[in-house]
């Protein structure tokens, strides 16, 4: 639910860029237009920004709340947070306060998004949380892709409110399916008082390097939602069909969570990591001195490639690097979960948004910031590489 409507709202934002001869032209309609007041294009993006803040400073209280009340009031306390926030946003009528509306949505999905590492903390270990973990993200990652469809569906039919009404029935459905279908998974005897763990987690040099390290692989994709809009409208002039070229890459995402699912089982999760960290590095910096070659607009067949292969890495990575960070914090799954959860979401949103903002009306920003959390994300997982035991795959 957290990111379900990122796509939906960033296709809604600035779904009314046009080509004006040689110019762009911003039509100020609907989410990015005069309904809000928004005056710069890249402010539009803070849309989204604002959402990733609100997860990022929210995940830090569910875990402990979670170890104290139970897994599923927390994640009902934060479906809660997150149908306010739909509410407010689908009222709003300035872009204050549609941004409070979104930092309301972003405090509430945090209760999801941290609450589910703990389930499946509590649940499994090692190979095995990898595997159902690669299945969290993958659904984590590739919805915000499909949802422009969804968003342009809407937008036929209705105004951009509508998109906020979906996401408030969305939410109300799932709080429903949740009641009724998920069993708690900490008995009450395993409850603990709210108590802080951060010196045990931070003093853990694995934990920490896999939570930077995860925080990193998702700036680059943040960077992407932010600023794949104005790159395909802007430089690509691809119109009606930017779903299309946005939610292709899920093919990419889907593919290599399926390979994980299989290699998991008998190659060390540690060098899946770093072996797709490097070859992501790799392809960025050659791929940006493509783009600077041709002035900063590649063509779009090369951009693509890169794109899924790009991808391909970043779903390798992402299951494996939460299921690295948690495997010696099953006695505070909870806890564990919020503090690498905000660490990583606070580097994500970040570095993300700088991506986002330093768009210039090239390919190159989105290129260099590729290869350069890369790098450190590849620097940051040699760092975290110390003897483990073989069953947890590290």
């Amino acid at each position: 639910l957290g990111v379900l409507e990122d796509g939906n709202t960033k296709l809604v934002q600035d779904n009314h860029l046009e080509n004006i001869d040689d110019g762009i032209a911003l039509r100020r309609t609907g989410i990015g237009g005069l309904d809000l007041n928004v005056a710069n294009a890249n402010d539009a993006q803070y849309i989204v920004a604002v959402l990733v803040l609100g997860m990022a400073l929210g995940q830090i209280f569910y875990g402990p709340l979670s170890d104290s009340i139970g897994r599923k009031p927390s994640i009902y306390v934060g479906l809660a947070l997150f149908s306010s926030g739909s509410v407010l946003s689908m009222v709003a009528t300035d872009f204050p306060t549609m941004l409070a509306g979104r930092l309301l949505q972003g405090l509430g999905a945090a209760g999801p998004r941290i609450v589910i590492m703990a389930l499946v903390r509590d649940q499994f270990a090692g190979p095995a949380m990898a595997r159902v973990m690669s299945l969290v993200i993958t659904v984590f990652v590739t919805v915000p892709m499909v949802a422009p469809f969804i968003g342009q569906g809407i937008l036929f039919v209705a105004s951009w409110r509508a998109v906020f009404i979906l996401l408030l029935a969305s939410s109300l459905l799932v709080l429903v399916w949740f009641a009724i279908r998920q069993q708690e998974t900490l008995t009450a005897a395993a409850r603990r008082p709210l108590a802080a763990a951060m010196h045990e987690i931070l003093a853990s040099r694995p934990a920490l390097a896999y939570t930077i390290a995860s925080g990193f692989a998702f700036s680059a994709v943040f960077g992407y939602i932010n600023s794949a809009q104005q790159i395909f409208h802007d430089l690509y002039l691809v119109g009606d069909y930017f779903p299309f070229y946005f939610s292709s890459l899920t093919i990419a995402v889907g593919t290599a969570t399926l390979a994980n699912a299989r290699l998991v089982a008998f190659v060390d999760m540690h060098r899946m990591c770093s072996y797709s960290a490097w070859a992501q590095a790799a392809l960025s910096v050659v791929y940006f001195a493509v783009t600077w070659a041709y002035a900063g607009v590649p063509p779009i067949w090369g951009t693509m490639a890169y794109l899924a292969l790009i991808f391909f890495c970043l779903g390798i990575m992402f299951g494996n690097l939460n299921a690295l960070a948690m495997p010696q914090m099953g006695h505070i799954a909870g806890i564990a979960a919020s503090v690498i959860g905000t660490l990583s979401w606070l580097i994500t949103v970040v570095f993300g948004t700088l991506i986002g903002q330093s768009y210039d009306g090239s390919l190159l920003p989105l290129v260099g910031g590729f290869a350069v959390l890369s790098l450190i994300c590849s620097a940051t997982l040699a760092w975290a590489r110390v003897k483990h035991s073989p069953k947890l795959g590290n």
